[in-house]
């Protein structure tokens, strides 16, 4: 046993420096002075040396000041930080020896993949036959997706199959049930009176140019009445616009003139009208040009300000006729009035 009293001289040992000896007792009697447990952290020392210090140095101003206590409780300060300094150091140690044990100690073994023990030529060995398996893993899970992708191909393919069977199959009764009602309608006698019966079909068209099929398709639709979606559209805007004018021309008509206050108000409420039914046309015109086939069939929009001052002007022109024609009856009754007027006054003397 050493003496309490007595103290090593440091001196070194290997690599590691030894420090000065420290018993267990006087470690756990400096925690005791700090009032402290060991496994405490370094603020909890401080912190615990701090308040000791404010309560026994000599130099405070509070009633328990005591330099030996002062003195111990520095001592136990300086014993404590060293026993947590070595514990520290300890650890430290342990983990780099630990981390020692497991690093690899040859610059090889850093080309292996960490694969093998051994020598380096038994861990070349093995780290050869490691890539083989691994390689040969890898062969079989691509063939294995492969052959899954495959499968799923195939079973998609046999869906298809057997949806265009059923296709097929309705398709067939379909055609066998018009076929039978063919032959039945033939047995009755039903095809005896058509015209033409017996001769030849005729062609449609002498261009040699055109499909004899699609020619003979475009004739039976237009035959049955059958007639293509801008060619309506033109119709109904052509009808439109002929309605709208004749509307706008009858308003004025029915206004008549001198235009007062009141009749300007209904013109323009008429215009008004007119002016968004010209718009919607217009609307209809866009859609019109975009499904037609030809550009020269295309048709461009209708100026409202232009529609009214036309139906003025036909007004204008109207109600000149009719001052024409009031003129030409007014001179036919002064005509009338006149040679009745020499009769009547002939028939008088030969009266009297």
């Amino acid at each position: 046993m050493i003496p309490r009293h007595l103290k090593l001289i440091p001196c070194v040992y290997g690599s590691r420096l030894l420090s000065s000896y420290k018993s267990k007792s006087n470690v756990k009697d400096a925690y005791r002075i700090l009032e402290l447990q060991e496994g405490c952290s370094l603020d909890d020392i401080r912190n615990s040396y701090r308040n000791l210090a404010k309560k026994y140095h000599p130099d405070s101003v509070s009633a328990t000041a005591d330099s030996e206590a002062f003195m111990k409780v520095e001592e136990a300060y300086r014993v404590v930080l060293d026993d947590v300094a070595n514990k520290k150091k300890c650890t430290e140690d342990e983990e780099e020896d630990q981390f020692k044990s497991k690093s690899l100690q040859h610059r090889h073994y850093l080309s292996f993949e960490g694969v093998g023990f051994g020598m380096p030529s038994q861990r070349e060995r093995q780290y050869m036959q490691f890539r083989v398996d691994r390689a040969a893993e890898q062969v079989l899970e691509y063939r294995k997706q492969r052959l899954e992708g495959q499968s799923d191909v195939t079973d998609l393919m046999k869906a298809k199959d057997v949806r265009q069977s059923k296709k097929v199959k309705i398709t067939q009764a379909m055609e066998r049930l018009v076929e039978d009602l063919i032959q039945e309608s033939m047995a009755k006698g039903d095809f005896d009176n058509l015209s033409g019966k017996g001769k030849p079909l005729q062609k449609f068209s002498d261009c040699p140019h055109i499909d004899p099929m699609t020619h003979n398709l475009n004739r039976i639709l237009i035959d049955n009445g059958y007639q293509p979606e801008w060619i309506l559209m033109q119709k109904e805007i052509r009808e439109t616009i002929e309605q709208l004018r004749k509307g706008i021309v009858a308003s004025r008509n029915k206004l008549g003139g001198p235009m007062t206050p009141y009749r300007e108000k209904q013109w323009s409420r008429v215009c008004e009208q007119f002016t968004e039914d010209i718009r919607k046309l217009n609307k209809r015109i866009d859609n019109f040009n975009l499904v037609v086939p030809l550009l020269s069939r295309q048709m461009v929009h209708f100026n409202a300000a232009r529609e009214i001052a036309r139906a003025q002007k036909i007004y204008e022109a109207l109600g000149e006729s009719r001052e024409a024609s009031n003129s030409d009856t007014k001179e036919a009754e002064q005509k009338d009035v006149k040679r009745f007027g020499l009769k009547s006054s002939l028939f008088k003397w030969l009266n009297l």
